[in-house]
């Protein structure tokens, strides 16, 4: 944050190289603007931001290979590979006597809820966002992909492995279940529409492609809000905390993270917007709305 704070006033070279390279790292798609004139070798270090949509590509085909070993082994009595074994071996959860709070269930609603949000990321991806030539790092790029990888197994984690011993899996709905699943549903058709709306900016009426400039965006959580896809991606890690019966402090560790790089990402477009469009509505906050 200090870097983020004196790099404006600071070129990307000699003593500042290290400011322009992490402003160089945090920042992409409209935002890279704000870096200035960056020098050559960072320059290589950049991809399309459009490769945003393998992140979804590999979340999609890795969350359906660990949901279906879950599902194997759930319903069918079967054993997760061994290396999931040993993984969960690792981090302990052998230590585990019994299935506390129903989390077999539990687990296997968050991973399915996980890949549903993928495939509506992916499908949005292709079909309703229009990307422009904005790139993003390299780094971004492999860390974004390695996440999403890591983000499936995180949920597995959570499920005792020395409880099944052939036991059928024991669906039982609790309140939290409902409370959760409505909220990821409640957050995931704001994000959607919010997309949407970002999308048609850049759309005839015809719905065919006709610039790829920045416009400021109107209506749904866009009233409160600059980000308010963003401030819905809190939300639907936030559902799948709940989802787990609010008591998993490994799955808050991991809203804690979104919340800290959703609201990175927001406050950089917020000021974009403020800097770009003059007549911006002043009421908006950058991430979550009245704060």
């Amino acid at each position: 944050l200090l870097l983020l704070r004196r790099a404006p006033a600071r070129q990307p070279d000699g003593g500042s190289a290290v400011s322009g390279f992490l402003q160089d790292l945090i920042r992409y798609g409209k935002t890279k603007r704000e870096c200035g004139q960056r020098l050559c070798w960072l320059r290589l270090l950049q991809v399309p931001k459009r490769w945003f949509t393998h992140f979804y590509v590999v979340s999609v085909l890795w969350n359906s290979f660990l949901l279906i070993w879950l599902l194997r082994a759930e319903f069918l009595g079967k054993s997760l590979p061994s290396w999931i074994q040993h993984m969960h071996r690792a981090l302990g959860r052998d230590s585990q006597s019994k299935d506390m709070g129903n989390e077999h269930f539990s687990a296997l609603l968050v991973l399915l809820l996980l890949w549903l949000h993928s495939c509506r990321r992916l499908a949005e991806c292709l079909w309703t966002s229009v990307f422009s030539n904005g790139v993003i790092h390299v780094v971004q790029y492999f860390f974004g992909l390695g996440y999403y990888v890591a983000v499936g197994l995180t949920v597995l984690c959570q499920v005792p492995t020395n409880v099944r011993n052939g036991k059928a899996l024991s669906v039982q709905i609790f309140w939290y279940h409902i409370v959760g699943v409505m909220m990821y549903i409640w957050a995931s058709l704001h994000q959607h529409r919010c997309l949407a709306i970002l999308a048609n900016l850049r759309k005839s009426k015809s719905g065919k492609v006709v610039s790829l400039s920045h416009s400021v965006p109107f209506g749904d959580w866009f009233e409160s809000v600059s980000c308010p896809h963003y401030f819905a991606e809190l939300l639907i890690y936030v559902s799948m905390a709940i989802t787990l019966g609010f008591q998993n402090v490994t799955w808050w560790c991991v809203v804690i993270y979104v919340l800290f790089n959703q609201a990175l990402a927001a406050v950089l477009c917020h000021e974009f917007y403020q800097k770009n469009f003059c007549s911006y509505p002043k009421q908006r906050k950058a991430f979550i709305p009245y704060v």
